[in-house]
């Protein structure tokens, strides 16, 4: 997931079609209705993010592409509400096209010390989570938001705590999720310990291939870990340039085109016996300028391609 900064940038994009890539509904159901070695593959709305599409639309293109879930934006689910959609339309426009709200992408400062910025943090989380639960969705990204730098990781476990406990009522789980550049939880293991540290039972984490490499974490860690502490994953894949350090969101690229080690990866997510969502996250302005059926469909079939060697090697 990105920055603030980074996800409310929208990229205006032409929409010029690319003959005999896009696939129809048909195809797709016959294709790809069924996770690939139990891994349900979901579209992160980031991924078509500068094609400004209306989030019903979305979803539309995601079901023809085989996608067995979406994880969208609640600023989208604002737009659709502001353009005079229900939520509960939505949410059974998701049902019959066959897709699983696996995840949502919110920003809310439940991290942070001062305590008046905390508790409006607060607020919006319940409000989105009032969202969520009306279109279904298992899951609420919990980013490390606003000013952090310097917070105690247990004071920011017993936070999550609390965040977990609001959230009980509505059905939808906040995951603690890792953000590269971020000063508090950039590396696996911050994540890991204010999960634990909360002492929930429902407490998990929200790892993102590009933000795991970009903080410094090594994907080969997800070994370690119980696969109920997971969420979901986010996949995306990185180039050998720029440097590490000098990475942004915009140098995310389809999985399988870049240098991570994702076929390893799939592999140890399978070791550890996680059988959840792989939701494809990507921010690539040169994907914005072609048919977002075209990208949509290249995303689902690069990764299904990793997932199949993966299994072959």
């Amino acid at each position: 997931m990105s920055t603030n900064s980074t996800r409310r940038e929208f990229l205006f994009a032409g929409t010029a079609l690319a003959a005999g890539l896009c696939a129809t509904r048909t195809d797709a159901q016959t294709s790809s209705t069924k996770p690939l070695d139990g891994f349900p593959i979901s579209l992160n709305t980031s991924t078509l993010r500068g094609h400004k599409l209306p989030i019903a639309r979305v979803v539309e293109i995601a079901a023809e592409a085989g996608y067995q879930g979406i994880e969208p934006w609640v600023d989208e689910l604002d737009r659709h509400v502001a353009e005079g959609g229900r939520l509960e339309d939505l949410n059974k426009r998701i049902k019959d096209h066959g897709l699983k709200v696996t995840g949502a992408i919110a920003f809310f400062e439940w991290m942070v010390d001062d305590g008046t910025r905390r508790a409006k943090g607060f607020d919006e989380a319940k409000r989105r989570l009032e969202q969520l639960s009306q279109i279904g969705a298992t899951h609420m990204a919990a980013p490390p938001a606003g000013d952090v730098k310097g917070v105690d990781l247990l004071k920011a476990a017993e936070r999550y705590r609390a965040l977990l406990e609001m959230a009980e009522p509505f059905g939808v789980i906040p995951a603690v999720e890792i953000w590269g550049s971020s000063p508090a939880v950039h590396r696996l293991g911050q994540a890991v310990l204010i999960a634990i540290e909360a002492h929930h039972p429902k407490a998990c984490i929200l790892p993102d291939v590009f933000h795991l490499y970009r903080g410094g974490s090594d994907l080969a860690d997800v070994m370690h870990l119980n696969p109920r502490l997971l969420a979901g994953f986010h996949l995306n894949d990185y180039p050998a340039d720029p440097p590490r350090e000098s990475l942004a969101d915009k140098h995310r690229v389809y999985p399988g085109d870049g240098i991570a080690s994702l076929r390893q990866l799939i592999r140890d997510l399978r070791r550890v016996g996680y059988t959840g969502s792989l939701s494809i996250e990507l921010f690539n302005p040169d994907y914005y300028r072609q048919d977002p059926r075209v990208v949509a469909r290249t995303a689902i079939d690069r990764t299904r391609a990793v997932i199949g060697q993966a299994t072959t090697s």
